[in-house]
């Protein structure tokens, strides 16, 4: 451990996963956890883990993190950040040691990491997509997060030097409570319903496509198209063919939210 690296934890009630996600993290590594109102120990757990704790309001995941980079004292040159249900693979940790020691390095400010989505215990490496990359990584002083096209999650500013780093972290993303999970998607649903280019933040290609086909009913069937056959998520049995479908649901939901809003706006006619 060389001293470059700071971990930092997002969390909003998280002590059912907060317990495993510290569990990942190398020993050495000084860890900040950023928490957002949590009323369930989360804190607690944060505290006895030799974490320091800053609490601030949630404003989204791109100034949170932007947060967590000017007002949390971090020194370290680089700054990981991990969601509570994702956990970083030790091989990680030992490509950054080697990584940031290397020259290579200077040339960077942001670091894409692969992502692996795993659905009741099951690593999805075909329906999702995989590889998704996410900004994980990031010098301390020069890198900020810009909400990207979705307007609840975030991207790097939009010309900055980034490497693409293919050691997938597992994220946990359905801990399975179904109600849970659909109630939270259906307000970052009312958030994505109508995807906008935000100036600044870089967009990927996935991103463009996204934008480019508006708000066309043609994406629920779409939806389930790409991940079950484009992408072929039957190679992952069940839990792809479950997984696409929630997704698919996830994107009527959009498309229901949206025209409830344009309903809205006009009254009914007496």
């Amino acid at each position: 451990m060389s001293g470059r690296l700071t971990v930092v934890i997002l969390t909003l009630n998280e002590a059912r996963h907060l317990p495993r996600c510290l569990d990942h993290v190398p020993e050495g590594y000084p860890i900040v956890v950023v928490d957002s109102g949590s009323t369930d120990g989360t804190l607690d757990i944060a505290r006895a883990r030799g974490a320091r704790v800053f609490v601030n309001p949630w404003p989204g995941f791109a100034a949170q993190r932007n947060f967590a980079l000017e007002a949390c004292g971090i020194d370290t040159e680089w700054t990981l950040f991990i969601d509570a249900d994702e956990l970083f693979p030790s091989a990680f940790y030992e490509w950054f040691e080697r990584w940031a020691a290397a020259p290579e390095s200077a040339g960077c400010d942001a670091g894409m990491v692969a992502s692996i989505l795993v659905f009741k215990g099951v690593r999805l490496r075909h329906a999702p997509g995989y590889p998704i990359y996410h900004p994980r990584l990031a010098r301390t002083a020069k890198a900020r997060f810009f909400v990207n096209h979705t307007r609840f999650g975030e991207s790097v500013a939009e010309g900055t030097p980034v490497i693409h780093i293919d050691i997938p972290y597992d994220h946990h993303f359905y801990d399975g409570d179904l109600v849970s999970w659909m109630h939270k998607h259906v307000h970052w649903a009312s958030l994505e319903a109508n995807p906008v280019w935000n100036a600044g933040a870089a967009i990927t290609v996935r991103s463009r496509v996204s934008v480019a086909l508006g708000r066309t009913w043609l994406r629920i069937p779409l939806r389930f198209i790409y991940h079950y056959f484009l992408k072929q998520g039957f190679r992952d049995g069940r839990a792809g063919f479950e997984y696409a479908l929630i997704y698919t649901w996830f994107e009527a939901t959009k498309y229901v939210v949206d025209r409830a809003g344009d309903l809205r706006a006009y009254p009914p006619r007496q």
